[in-house]
Order: structure tokens, then sequence, then C-alpha cells
């Protein structure tokens, strides 16, 4: 069956409370909520069929920090709503124990990026569509450790383009300069993405509006994350999902 174009709430953890960061700058946080778990229903009874869960604790240090948060949300949206993690999933026993929290799907970053053959492995022990591949982007270079601008980094296409060729079909985008600014995605970069041929390509950063999401996928991204534009009510979650299944 073929799967339509996909909108996911992103729910971003740290120290317990849902947030935003900006440019994923660790020192530019906007706070929105103390009850991640209330939002995850939230956007459940909207209508979300995903969930985009973000451990950026775990992100940070290396060390999943929301396991029993993204446990909680799996199991309060039930069947219906699909979750899947990111953050902080450096080892095959990070990815077992966000599978076994309820997790549709782990969306790995620094430890793929670094190690292709991890991302490889996992895919094999849980198959391709229980693990993406997270591609957060600044100046065209693939960037891991929690966005740390002194961490290594790696052309993005041929990142990609390496992972492709161990496995992995979806990868989800992050411009990180436009995260978390309501400006509006890169679609130059997501355009070059989309056209690797590589797998399914998932638009992250910058989605503010239904023209945003009409454009994204309109360049042949499979999905779109929305976060801030949502919060602040720049954009509804009816909306977004309304622009989403336009013919």
């Amino acid at each position: 069956m073929a799967r339509g174009f996909e909108i996911l709430p992103a729910i971003d953890l740290r120290g317990g409370r849902v947030v935003r960061l900006q440019q994923g700058d660790f020192t530019r946080e906007t706070s929105y909520s103390d009850d991640p778990v209330a939002v995850a229903v939230e956007f459940a009874a909207g209508g979300a069929r995903w969930l985009h869960v973000v451990d950026l604790d775990g992100a940070r240090t290396g060390i999943p920090a929301h396991v029993a948060t993204t446990q909680a949300i799996a199991a309060a949206v039930g069947g219906e709503v699909r979750v899947e993690v990111a953050g902080g999933l450096r080892t095959a026993a990070d990815v077992r124990r966000a599978l076994a929290a309820g997790a549709a799907r782990v969306v790995l970053g620094t430890a793929a990026l670094r190690d292709p053959e991890f991302a490889a492995f996992a895919l094999q022990r849980h198959g391709a569509d229980r693990v993406g591949v997270a591609i957060d982007v600044r100046d065209g270079r693939a960037s891991g450790d929690g966005w740390n601008p002194s961490a290594p980094t790696t052309d993005a296409l041929e990142a990609i383009q390496r992972l492709a060729d161990v496995g992995v079909t979806t990868f989800e985008v992050t411009a990180i300069d436009r995260d978390g600014l309501l400006q509006g995605p890169d679609l130059d970069l997501l355009g070059r993405a989309v056209e690797l041929g590589t797998g399914r390509i998932i638009a992250s950063a910058g989605i503010t509006t239904v023209e945003d999401i009409a454009a994204v996928r309109g360049i042949g991204c499979a999905g779109a994350i929305v976060g801030r534009a949502l919060y602040e009510g720049q954009l509804s979650l009816r909306e977004a999902l309304s622009a989403a299944a336009a013919s």
C-alpha cells in the first residue's frame, strides 16, 4: 500500500518539559508545557497519526533520558498513533529499549553518521520501516552530538548516500539554521536530498504555513515535521493535515 504524506507534530523533551529550541541552540529555548503526555493526547485527538518525540537531553549527552516519558506517550495515544523517537540512541541497547517502550520507529543520528554499519545492524535487527536517520544540516554539513557547532561534520548528501547504501530508506532532513524560526523550509537542501533518489525524505525546520507543506510535498518529500508553528498558533494541526491530504 502506498504511503501518504506524513505530518509529524514534534514533541521535544528537555528536563521533563515540552520545549522548542531555535537553530538547535540550547540557550535559546521556549517551554510550552510541563505535561508531554497531555500534549501528545491533544495531537492525537486532533487527528495526528504520527508523533515525533525528541529526547533533547539524550541528544546532548548521548544517554537517553526520557524513556519513561516516551513509553507513557505511546501508551496514552494507543495503536492509532505511531510514535517515533529520536535523541541519544547510540547503542543497540538504546534502540531496543526505545522500541520496547512503544516506539514505532527510532531515528538515529550521531551514531549512524559516525558508523553507518551501526545503522545497518539496526535495520537488519528491526527492519527498515522501524529505523530512520536524522540528517541535521548546517552549511551543507551533517552534524551530530546535539548540534554542537564544534562536533565533527560530514557532507550531508554524501552522508545520505552512504547510509542509503547500507539500507536506510527514511531520512529526516533538518536545516539547523532554520529550526524554530518560522521562516520556511530550506527547499534547496530538501530538493537536493530528494533528487538523490535514495529513499523517503521527511522535511524538518521552518515549516510554518500550508504553503510550506505544499512546497515540500511538491518537491517530493514524504512528510513534514512541524513544531513551533503548531505551538504558537501559526498553523493548526487541522490545516496541516488537510494540506498533506490535498490532491
